[in-house]
């Protein structure tokens, strides 16, 4: 049971090691919501929402090449530029972290206008203080819950090329974010090519769960998995493998500086089903992650 426990910590929001005694704490600042601290160790920062990060890290930077991007999970979540097309116009993030994705975003498509939803001010003042985050004409930052983001958003027809879900609390992604109700807001936010992209956890008991909650939502999607898992769907169909090396091609120069080898990334990109087709969907009168991901 204890191995299981630690297993299952190891595994959330991109984190790819051990946690070593020699964590340097920077900051540290209690929120409405949860302690937002800042550590040091091995040339990188950090941002976790637990004691010496031992439930995850939700940001990372390196400190000497500080655009690179840290965790592997970032470097899937910009997998979804290889479904955009030449111009995309407006792309929704939905939880900040450091701001390490919509950074890169914005440096990669700087025409397009990216919105970034982020429940804990909190959050935002420690991004912007230690890691490097700016918002801008082009970066608007609404400190609100992601749900009700979508919601208003949905009252006023606003439509997405891309969507990146990476809003995650010191245990999970909030249980209101996994449900199919959710799912089909985020959906109808969608332009017609536009891709929704995910981050989850690669291995838990909310897994099977998850994947038949976006197969519902979304049929065929793309299940690529390191340490984490990135979910890449598009109601408009996925791509075919000789449109997705050609997009890996265009975008290898621009993705490169941040860590982000696009050609790597192609093998992920499977929808082999990995889950027990008949796990029940998540909804909004189902949906007990507290539970299931232990």
């Amino acid at each position: 049971m204890r191995y299981r426990l630690l297993l299952a910590a190891l595994l959330f929001a991109g984190v790819t090691t051990p946690v070593l005694a020699e964590q340097k704490i920077v900051h540290s600042e209690r929120s409405l919501y949860r302690e937002v601290l800042v550590y040091e160790q091995d040339g990188e920062r950090c941002m976790c929402f637990t004691r010496q990060c031992r439930i995850g890290r939700q940001s990372c930077v390196n400190l000497q090449e500080p655009r690179r991007f840290a965790l592997n999970y970032a470097r899937m979540m910009m997998a979804g530029t290889l479904f955009l097309g030449p111009a995309p116009k407006r792309i929704l993030v939905i939880g900040l972290g450091g701001g390490t994705l919509p950074m890169a975003l914005a440096e990669v498509l700087p025409a397009a206008q990216i919105d970034v939803v982020e429940i804990d001010p909190a959050v935002t003042r420690v991004a912007k203080r230690f890691f490097g985050f700016k918002d801008g004409p082009k970066m608007k930052v609404t400190e609100v819950d992601g749900r009700v983001y979508v919601k208003r958003a949905i009252r006023e027809g606003l439509r997405y090329d891309a969507i990146l879900l990476d809003a995650f609390d010191h245990e999970y992604i909030p249980e209101h974010l996994l449900t199919r109700e959710f799912l089909a807001e985020v959906k109808s936010l969608l332009s017609p090519e536009g891709v929704l992209v995910g981050n989850t956890f690669s291995s838990s008991r909310l897994y099977d769960h998850e994947s038949t909650t976006y197969a519902d939502v979304f049929g065929t999607f793309f299940n690529m998995k390191r340490e984490n898992r990135v979910i890449a769907a598009r109601p408009a169909g996925l791509p075919d493998a000789g449109s997705l090396r050609q997009r890996a091609m265009e975008y290898e120069l621009a993705l490169r500086p941040f860590g982000v080898d696009a050609l790597s990334l192609l093998p992920l990109f499977t929808t082999r089903t990995d889950w027990n087709r008949e796990a029940r969907v998540l909804t909004d009168q189902y949906s007990p992650a507290n539970l299931l991901n232990h």
